[in-house]
């Protein structure tokens, strides 16, 4: 069994699932650099060269080939936006949602230009994070609060909540 961290950006879903992963033996996987390494191009690039329809579509194709067993699984933040790999990922494991607040978000995202985020024509940050707040809760088996958790007690958070499971 897999796990797939989804989460908004910058909250630790690449940080926590290299962490996550050396701590149980698994491999880490990051769709991000899969996408980047795909298309020979930066995220940020892709979305200025294919627009952010372009992108969704391609994260969809990447997000739904992968097959990793006993695996942690870094998503970017858009993949809820594609229902055929999140569909595909539930199929693998358990969808753990790392939250943080709007502010946190915000705070750590500073200017994300080239960070490769999906925001739709014209929307703020804070809609970007309303949008999908719900989709992360509708597609997560599990949420780990990690606001002001130290990376140690994320880690700890994260395999309480899947010892539940």
């Amino acid at each position: 069994m897999s796990i797939i961290l989804i989460g908004m950006p910058s909250c630790g879903k690449s940080t926590l699932g290299v962490l996550l992963a050396k701590k149980l033996g698994y491999r880490f996987v990051d769709s991000d650099l899969l996408i980047q390494e795909s298309e020979g191009m930066l995220l940020h690039e892709i979305i200025e060269k294919r627009g952010a329809e372009g992108f969704l579509q391609i994260e969809d194709r990447i997000n739904s080939q992968i097959e990793e067993q006993n695996a942690i699984i870094a998503t970017g933040g858009s993949v809820v936006y594609c229902r055929g790999a999140m569909e595909h990922l539930k199929t693998l494991g358990k969808v753990v949602y790392l939250k943080i607040p709007f502010e946190e978000m915000e705070r750590r995202l500073g200017d994300f230009a080239h960070r490769g985020v999906i925001m739709r024509h014209g929307n703020k940050l804070s809609q970007m994070y309303e949008e999908r707040a719900p989709l992360y809760e509708r597609y997560a088996d599990v949420t780990v609060d990690v606001f002001r958790a130290s990376l140690a007690d994320s880690l700890q958070r994260i395999c309480e909540a899947m010892k539940d499971e």
